[in-house]
């Protein structure tokens, strides 16, 4: 595997990372709406990630082509972004503009704590995956002082 490739992999991992707290900010941000295009209330949404995996097979296509032409393969990718099914959650207040007959207002699917955590999960992996890029840079710093 070449430097750049390892480089391809870091970078598909802050791509998918980054995905992840976008759409986690996003369902937080959305916590109270109760109305959308769809006429109903917001629904979570989630990031399913994918291997990309790094196969022998894409590996010797790789170094039968030239060094210019290579698309490295490994790492992670967005494979799709899926609504949760779970229920929405009935609140009772019959003053608010979206209240059914009854009094009670579907909010949305969104757990406050639980996107905090996967929020926190998201960004320690980022973090981790910047820590193997700085790790990296530092190698190839020190390669090219070899050659001084």
């Amino acid at each position: 595997m070449s430097f750049l490739s390892s480089l391809n992999i870091v970078g598909s991992a802050l791509t998918a990372h980054r995905k992840r707290v976008d759409t986690i900010t996003q369902n937080l941000a959305n916590i109270s709406t109760t109305r959308t295009e769809n006429g109903g209330p917001y629904v979570r949404k989630m990031v399913v990630l994918k291997e990309s995996p790094l196969s022998f097979r894409n590996v010797l296509n790789q170094s039968q082509q030239s060094s210019l032409n290579r698309n490295s393969q490994g790492g992670v990718i967005v494979d799709s972004v899926v609504e949760s099914e779970h229920p929405f959650i009935p609140v009772y207040n019959p003053t608010h503009p979206d209240a059914n007959e009854e009094g009670y207002v579907l909010m949305p699917n969104v757990n406050r704590t639980e996107e905090q955590i996967d929020l926190m999960a998201a960004s320690r992996a980022y973090e981790a995956n910047l820590t193997a890029l700085n790790v990296m840079k530092s190698m190839a710093m020190r390669a090219m002082e070899i050659g001084k």
